[in-house]
């Protein structure tokens, strides 16, 4: 009796278990404004996805960006980007993806039941290339101004392209402290308690000089709360950016400088301003070294990146950040520097930290430690075709397929009905748990169902019944031999037992070669597959026998079995 109700109990647990991962609940899910824009919500439903051929998704098509230079063979260029594209999407948790090769220049991708483009084109096409740089502190800025006014000129720049500062706005002269309203801005968070009084002074010598030239550009852009750090208004940031991009601009930069601009914005006077930098060329080291990468959110900072480098990595971050002690390190992903450069109070070792700046969430974050986990692409790569795709078989093929599914089941619980009559009642309800639990298991790994997937769901029934049909023609054969009920369900699942699991495992080994070696529906196939043989061996061995031994104590020792 003892061994019954801890059978009992277990079939319980699971069931219970089970329910709790089918049972439907808020999911979060972003959503499509009308103005094209997307927000995040919550749907209440079942915590089982659809893939791409049950549901649609987002198709893709990616090749070289040919305008950010040549790549000698666009081929091996493709098959390393294939690599770090595919362990970025499937780091997003979307399963059931197809990521191949087409033709020798394109990688095809296909996302089920995705509907927020930006973020699915931002994974596959960010560089993520990452470099730390140390601010100027030379003044190099400053002393190339008359050049940079003099070739703004030259190309036009300004009038009706890019007005002077407007009325009401400080001048350049003014620079930027004291004047930041806005308590939360991370520049000043990232440096006022840190700078010490010798910068604050070079700070405002340096703003006089922007003022001194009168130029187009030293009209617009104010010297910012640390060196190397200068502003301007938002309105100016295409125009701006598309000036310091131009080839004799950045030769007119000091050599070994470049121009970087921030993604991070402070209020100057009631206007929005946005920021750029002038750093050092080379950097002192790399995302090359990163090893892990992971979302948090900081009371001082906000939203963050927390990363590790490698013991490489950090040996020579260490090395070089001792050289900097006291200056500003910018860091810069993608030619944007994320967030205000902190300063460096000490040599830095394996572990740091990127802000994202103001307005950027946690799934930012989280999209950003991704790619850096996965790595920089090899080269740049562009969308060349982006388009919206259905269920793949349709509405009335999804229908025929669950409605000739459903036919299946009925004829087996039938058959089995018909022709094992109370032991195939007994079946059928093993049969019924053996579907909650290979639902829940497929809830739980956060599986997508496609059709490759149904298809190895009914399968796996049939397989499930094949074990009791092995049990019950050998339990049949040992009444025949005179046996006493009880004794011939013993000797049935006995002697029954190693084909089961021979049949069994040797299919649960082919599915796992076809999950290692298969991708999009074949995996899908195979984890369904695999799913559904686990629950029917639990079912048809453990949860059968235990509904024979219920009715074996319910009838007092029966003398006749109806099988």
């Amino acid at each position: 009796m003892s061994n019954l109700k801890w059978r009992l109990a277990l079939i319980g647990v699971l069931v219970l278990a089970s329910a709790w991962a089918l049972f439907p609940r808020n999911v979060k899910v972003r959503q499509r404004r009308a103005d094209g824009t997307f927000f995040d919500t919550t749907n209440y439903r079942v915590p089982l996805r659809k893939g791409l051929d049950l549901s649609g998704g987002m198709h893709l098509a990616l090749e070289v960006d040919d305008t950010k230079g040549v790549v000698a063979n666009k081929s091996e260029a493709i098959d390393r980007a294939l690599k770090v594209v595919r362990t970025r999407i499937e780091g997003m948790g979307v399963s059931e993806t197809v990521i191949q090769k087409a033709g020798n220049d394109r990688i095809i991708v296909e996302i089920p039941g995705i509907d927020d483009r930006e973020r699915a084109t931002n994974m596959v096409q960010d560089q993520a290339f990452l470099e730390f740089q140390i601010t100027d502190k030379t003044n190099g800025f400053e002393k190339a101004l008359p050049r940079l006014d003099g070739l703004a000129k030259q190309k036009g720049f300004g009038g009706a392209t890019i007005a002077s500062a407007s009325p009401g706005a400080p001048s350049a002269s003014t620079g930027l402290n004291g004047l930041l309203t806005t308590g939360k801005d991370s520049t000043k968070k990232a440096t006022g308690a840190k700078a010490d009084s010798a910068k604050s002074d070079s700070t405002k010598s340096d703003t006089a000089a922007l003022a001194t030239t009168g130029g187009p550009i030293s009209k617009l852009i104010m010297a910012g709360s640390m060196p190397g750090q200068f502003a301007f208004e938002r309105s100016q940031y295409d125009a701006l950016k598309l000036f310091f991009e131009s080839p004799d601009v950045q030769q007119a930069l000091p050599p070994g400088k470049v121009v970087r601009f921030g993604n991070d914005s402070t209020v100057i006077a009631g206007k929005p301003y946005r920021f750029l930098y002038l750093l050092d060329e080379r950097p002192i080291i790399t995302g090359e070294y990163i090893t892990d990468a992971k979302p948090n959110q900081s009371p001082l900072e906000g939203t963050v990146v927390e990363f590790t480098l490698n013991n490489e990595g950090g040996r020579r971050f260490q090395r070089e950040t001792a050289k900097h002690v006291h200056d500003y390190m910018a860091i810069v992903l993608d030619k944007v520097v994320m967030g205000a450069p902190p300063i460096i109070n000490s040599a830095i070792g394996t572990r740091g930290q990127i802000a994202m700046g103001q307005g950027r969430d946690l799934q930012a974050a989280q999209d950003l430690a991704l790619v850096l986990k996965a790595g920089a692409l090899p080269v740049p790569l562009r969308v060349a075709d982006m388009r919206t795709i259905g269920p793949g078989l349709g509405r009335d093929s999804i229908s025929k397929a669950l409605v000739a599914g459903a036919i299946a089941i009925v004829l087996v619980v039938g058959i089995m009905l018909v022709y094992y009559r109370f032991s195939g009642l007994l079946a059928v309800g093993a049969l019924a748990l053996y579907v909650l639990y290979t639902l829940a298991a497929l809830a739980g790994f956060d599986a997508v169902l496609t059709l490759p997937g149904l298809a190895g769901f009914i399968l796996s029934i049939g397989i499930a019944v094949d074990a009791n049909v092995l049990i019950f023609e050998r339990i049949r054969e040992e009444l025949d031999r005179g046996k006493t009920v009880r004794t011939s369900i013993d000797e049935g699942f006995r002697h029954a037992m190693s084909a089961i699991v021979d049949s069994n495992v040797t299919t649960i080994l082919t599915a796992m070669v076809l999950y290692q070696f298969g991708s999009g529906p074949v995996k899908g196939f195979a984890v369904t597959l695999i799913a559904g043989i686990v629950a029917s061996m639990l079912t048809s061995i453990f949860v059968v026998k235990t509904f024979y031994l219920l009715w074996l104590n319910r009838s007092r020792g029966a003398q006749t079995l109806s099988i």
